[in-house]
């Protein structure tokens, strides 16, 4: 691909950083002091308390809805965005809540906040929104508004490193945050995830769930001497908690990560810079571009037709494979997400009628890569084969 979804995002000096760890006599390869160090160093720079480092963004969405499965045994409903990716619902269900769907604000693409204000009631357990594609999916009034009903936030940022919301980081700003660290976002460990968090009690399960439930995991002496004392007929290293996961990152991850972290800030920069120009280029006559960009920190190009135009769609799909353009159809995660069978099989069919942001999304709209190294001569490049379509 002439402009695939991401270049060079794993530079040869971060491989030789690893290179070096194993060219050691006896390097430690599992979870060990760099995966420690790693998470130490990405909380202090997301601005949160702890962190927790394992193998995917997938596995960071299933270890928040455990834990949150840990406070709300009887389970309950969970309000989820209809854009995200398909492991923020999927682990919704795999712990026995209801995914409770919004549309989106076409505007920064995550959940509409009023929707989601409309849909809180007794059996509301948390908020798990989706910072989609690099925007700022929160509002004054609907962080306010959660913490006046006293319901969880639990942000995904997974496809947002370093957006802000009032100049926070997205993911210091719920109770939970889950990030990505595959090769195709804003930082890679080629594949991890982390979970963070500046509750103490979050962050001790988040540790014994990413690793089988064990209690030896706790770095919580008393909490770790509480569990002794109530299991007496048990060994001290092998106490399993709750029922859990092996969802352990390694060394090498941790590496990868601690090397990429340097650079992050600046290739943040750099997106932005790369999507302010994007922006400019496009044909706002064809194509959106009112998006709410303040606090945001794209990881593509969000091209989405203006009006439904099913001809010019496709005339858009045939100009970007005869240019050799990755794309993908549907913004993040393929689109609606109630259109999925893995939903249908389980709720049947829904009236999408009830969601016309996410469905024009679905049908209307596209994403190509923006990557640091992308230059100015390329994204107009870009931008002249996206506008000829109109021709």
């Amino acid at each position: 691909m002439k402009f695939p979804l991401m270049r060079n995002n794993i530079l040869r000096e971060d491989l030789d950083k690893v290179i070096k760890h194993l060219q050691q006599d006896d390097p430690i390869l599992t979870n060990g002091p760099k995966v420690k160090e790693f998470e130490k160093e990405w909380s202090d720079w997301l601005g949160v308390k702890y962190s927790v480092f394992v193998n995917s963004g997938a596995s960071a969405n299933l270890i928040s809805m455990s834990i949150l499965r840990q406070k709300f045994p009887q389970g309950g409903e969970v309000i989820v965005p209809t854009l995200t990716w398909v492991s923020d619902i999927s682990s919704v269900i795999q712990n026995g809540f209801n995914p409770v769907f919004v549309d989106i604000n076409p505007r920064t693409l995550s959940m509409d906040e009023s929707q989601v204000l409309s849909k809180i009631n007794p059996n509301t357990r948390a908020v798990f929104l989706t910072h989609v594609m690099g925007f700022n999916g929160l509002s004054d009034k609907l962080i306010e508004e959660l913490d006046r009903l006293d319901v969880p936030l639990i942000e995904d940022v997974c496809e947002s490193h370093g957006a802000t919301h009032n100049g926070k980081k997205a993911g210091s700003l719920g109770w939970m945050s889950n990030f990505s660290f595959y090769y195709a976002h804003h930082m890679s460990t080629i594949e991890g995830g982390m979970v963070c968090t500046n509750d103490t009690e979050v962050y001790q399960y988040a540790r014994m769930i990413r690793s089988h439930g064990m209690v030896r995991e706790l770095d919580d002496e008393s909490l770790k001497k509480k569990f002794h004392d109530q299991h007496t007929d048990l060994h001290p290293n092998f106490i399993f908690s709750v029922p859990a996961y092996n969802l352990r990152n390694n060394e090498i991850g941790g590496i990868l990560g601690l090397s990429q972290l340097k650079k992050l800030d600046e290739n943040i920069k750099k997106r932005k810079e790369n999507f302010k120009t994007f922006l400019n280029e496009i044909d706002s006559d064809l194509f959106q571009t009112d998006f709410q960009v303040e606090g945001s920190s794209n990881y593509a190009f969000n091209i989405i037709l203006k009006r439904p135009d099913k001809l010019l769609a496709e005339k858009l799909m045939q100009a970007m494979e005869v240019n050799q353009i990755e794309y993908r159809r549907g913004s993040a995660g393929g689109g609606n997400q109630l259109r999925q069978p893995y939903l249908k099989n389980i709720y049947g069919n829904q009236d999408f009628s009830n969601f016309p942001n996410i469905e024009h999304i679905h049908f209307y709209g596209f994403y190509v890569g923006n990557y640091p190294d992308l230059n100015r001569k390329e994204i107009v490049e870009l931008c002249k084969i996206i506008n000829s379509v109109a021709n």
